[in-house]
């Protein structure tokens, strides 16, 4: 008799052989990938053993800016390019921008007080322990530790030395407290503050479900931290942010400077297939509203199980903002631990573990095609996601 995982809304306490297997497999090829990139010059030094250039060098060049007592000079372009090459010690094509709020130059000041390779790879490790403990909460099993270690965009976001890990690990810490404990899930939100683009739609769940404790919390932290930032360096780095908003906007999203090709947003994939400007972001913005709008009624709703609820929230987030790359997708992995942990309680409908999986792997096959494979597994996993949300007596 063949087993109902996959096809039945039946309780299913365990994943289907299969999958663990496909997860396993996930985590081989993550840390063969890291090795072979580490041992042929394609992380932290190239093969002449230099150091390698990546997104990490944008906040080590502003960490030492913050140690030298000089923190608005990381929002002066040719300044900040200064610190670059004289971190890496010779000039490189390109420039990576600092266009963090200012407190998040506490986190760039503790990793320039390290060695530059140390604090790249220690930078990873680090953010990757919250994330590994965002995602068993949100998989609600201990299968969420192997879940972390598969996680599409791992890689991707290892070898840049991107901020992913944290980005994920507020997301889904903060939609895993929210209920039970809602100032710590605030205290997350709070914090997500350093990249604000990924919270605009919180707002619209807590309002709809009426999560005021977390609203204030965040709201109470958000403030804290610019503080804090006042306290330490002064009112200057927060005009300099400000003043440069609106530049380094128009640099990335307009002019597309930053490899616009790369976003996995649907702003950027029209604009690479040559759609004008105001075209790209209506359609974006109708996007973007209608996902605000889905979120409402959704989180409005008594009918739907709390974990549909935050794979709902979660996987809005990624395509509601324009602004997103490859290793942004770490986060997708937060949505997909929602659902695991619903059709693990519940039971998975037929061919729904099939279809995590091959979001796994649009996004993990992206260095090879070079196209925006995440906004295609983004849309994928919301596919899935509505499926849950039309059909009701599956997650009762």
């Amino acid at each position: 008799m063949p087993q109902a995982v996959a096809t039945s809304p039946a309780r299913t306490p365990l994943l289907p052989k299969w999958f663990e297997l496909f997860l396993f497999a996930f985590v081989v090829a993550n840390l063969v990938w890291l090795a072979t990139a580490l041992f042929t010059g394609s992380w932290l030094w190239d093969a002449g053993g230099r150091l390698i250039s990546t997104d990490f060098l944008n906040v080590y060049a502003a960490g030492k800016f913050a140690l030298h007592g000089a923190p608005v000079s990381a929002y002066d372009w040719t300044a900040h390019k200064q610190m670059e090459i004289a971190v890496l010690g010779y000039d490189f094509k390109g420039y990576y921008g600092w266009h963090y709020p200012p407190f998040y130059l506490f986190v760039a000041a503790a990793l320039a007080s390290l060695p530059y390779a140390t604090a790249h790879a220690g930078w990873s490790a680090v953010s990757f322990l919250p994330f590994l403990g965002a995602v068993r909460a949100a998989s609600a099993s201990n299968m969420g530790y192997l879940f972390a270690l598969c996680a599409p965009a791992l890689v991707a976001n290892v070898l840049v030395g991107q901020n992913g890990f944290l980005t994920a690990a507020l997301i889904g810490f903060a939609l895993a407290f929210l209920e039970k404990r809602p100032v710590l899930a605030g205290i997350c939100l709070g914090l997500l503050t350093y990249k604000p683009h990924f919270g605009i739609l919180f707002p619209v769940a807590l309002i709809a479900a009426g999560h005021w404790r977390v609203f204030v919390a965040a709201g109470v932290t958000a403030c804290a931290l610019a503080v804090a930032s006042v306290m330490a360096y002064g009112f200057e780095p927060w005009l300099a942010f400000l003043r440069w908003l609106p530049v380094t906007s128009q640099a990335f999203l307009s002019e597309g400077r930053a490899e616009i090709e790369k976003m996995q947003s649907l702003f950027a994939l029209l604009r690479t297939l040559g759609a004008a400007e105001r075209v790209a972001w209506s359609a974006q913005i109708a996007l973007s509203g209608a996902i605000a709008v889905a979120i409402w009624f959704v989180w409005k709703s008594r009918a739907h199980a709390y974990e549909l609820k935050a794979a709902v929230l979660g996987i809005g987030v990624l395509l509601a903002t324009p602004y997103i790359y490859l290793y942004d997708m770490v986060t997708i992995t937060i949505p997909i631990a929602f659902l695991l942990a619903l059709g693990t309680a519940r039971g998975f409908l037929r061919y729904e573990i099939a279809g995590i999986a091959a979001v796994m792997l649009l996004v993990a096959i992206f260095p090879f095609v070079k196209l925006p494979v995440g906004l295609l597994a983004s849309l994928l996993l919301a596919a899935l996601v509505l499926r849950r949300l039309l059909r009701p007596l599956a997650v009762r």
